[in-house]
Formats: C-alpha cells, sequence, structure tokens
C-alpha cells in the first residue's frame, strides 16, 4: 500500500516547521542581546574596580613612607597629636 502525500499536507507541515523555527530563533536572539548586554555592564564594571585596584595600589605604595602616612592620617581621619589643636575647613 502505497502513500501518498497532497500538496496541501506539505504546504501545512512547511508552515508548521517554519513557525516553530522562528520562535525558536527569537529565543535565541533575544538571549543573546541579554548575554550582550551583561558583557559590557561587566566589562565597564571591570574597567572601573581595574581603576581602583591602581589608585589604591598607588596609595599603599606611597603609604609604605612614614611621611606621607602621617600626611594621610590627619587628613582622612582627623588625627592629631595631643598638644595640637586642628581645624578643618572644606
Amino acid at each position: 500500500m502505497k502513500v501518498e502525500f497532497s500538496r496541501r499536507f506539505w504546504i501545512i507541515t512547511t508552515v508548521i516547521i517554519v513557525f516553530f523555527t522562528l520562535i525558536f530563533i527569537g529565543q535565541n536572539l533575544l538571549h543573546a542581546l541579554a548575554i550582550k548586554r551583561d558583557i559590557a555592564l561587566l566589562e565597564t564594571e571591570q574597567q572601573a574596580y581595574r581603576e581602583k585596584i591602581e589608585r589604591d595600589s598607588s596609595l599603599v605604595e606611597q603609604l609604605r613612607y612614614d611621611d606621607y602616612l602621617e600626611e594621610y592620617a590627619r587628613e582622612q581621619f582627623h588625627m592629631q597629636h595631643p598638644d595640637e589643636t586642628v581645624y578643618i575647613i572644606k
């Protein structure tokens, strides 16, 4: 027994396959766009952290010297010697 498929069957089958293919491609495209956006945000964040690490590294290098360490403590933490009066002007 030979089964023959009509032209209408093949058109409907093709439309169904194309429809599901477009749905899956659309979902993957949206997912890819979301991933690209996340990557761009992470790269921006990475650059900000690299700059912060650079600043902190140079600060650590400067704090190795006692003169700068004292100056930094006075400016950042408002430290003073016991017999001093410090006025903070902003």
